[in-house]
């Protein structure tokens, strides 16, 4: 058992941070990043949010944010139920979502349908099978290419925007084992830190980062750069 709140300060002091600076840095309102300092948990919304907050602001202050949650729980959850980390993802994103689900669904039916229909007409077609022409098997077409950015790599705190730096948030947080991401669109601005095995697709391509603990970057279909913010 450890003093989360006293770790945390002790942390910020001893890399020269101030609140406003952890404010720009984290997007975590300063008097939220007082009152996990202070352990006044019952300031901050609700659980999820004391959770993300934890592990974001352990893990920009280079500690094991998932240590801060799991302390955390230890302490002071009483119900008992694990709650998923903190995610920000629009009205906008989550229909979008089911669209390209439904189409992939569709797809995925339409080539059934076909080959069931081509193996009916060879079973049961007319004429002497010792002389006839075998049945053509149209080509199947090439796998649906999901368009939009996929991402995974358990350890990588990740903050995603659309289109610039002062673009809406579409997800923030530390990824985790086994956890694969998706999100709908064509331009991202991305703030990485510990990019851990961190993998990043764009329209089924591989983005190729800087080898980094820490970067920003623009990534388009086109191109990756260096970007601001």
């Amino acid at each position: 058992m450890f003093e989360i709140g006293n770790s945390l300060r002790e942390a910020r002091v001893r890399q020269g941070f101030d609140y406003s600076q952890i404010e720009l840095a984290t997007k975590i309102r300063a008097k939220y990043v007082r009152a996990l300092e202070d352990e006044q948990f019952a300031v901050l919304p609700a659980q999820p949010y004391v959770k993300g907050f934890l592990r974001t602001y352990a893990d920009f202050l280079g500690l094991d944010g998932q240590l801060y949650v799991d302390e955390y729980n230890s302490r002071f959850v009483i119900d008992g139920l694990d709650e998923m980390p903190l995610r920000r993802v629009s009205p906008r994103v989550r229909r979008e979502r089911g669209i390209e689900r439904k189409v992939v669904l569709l797809a995925l039916a339409g080539i059934a349908a076909l080959t069931a229909l081509v193996i009916v007409a060879w079973k049961f077609g007319g004429g002497d099978s010792s002389s006839s022409t075998p049945p053509v098997v149209p080509q199947q077409s090439a796998p649906t290419v999901l368009r939009g950015l996929v991402f995974s790599g358990p350890g990588t705190y990740l903050e995603i925007r659309r289109s610039s730096a002062t673009g809406g948030v579409l997800y923030q947080g530390t990824l985790r084992a086994g956890e694969a991401n998706y999100l709908p669109g064509k331009r991202f601005w991305i703030w990485i830190k510990h990019p851990r095995r961190l993998e990043l697709k764009l329209d089924g391509k591989a983005v190729s980062l800087p080898a980094r603990p820490s970067l920003k970057v623009l990534v388009t279909p086109s191109r990756t750069a260096l970007a601001g913010g």
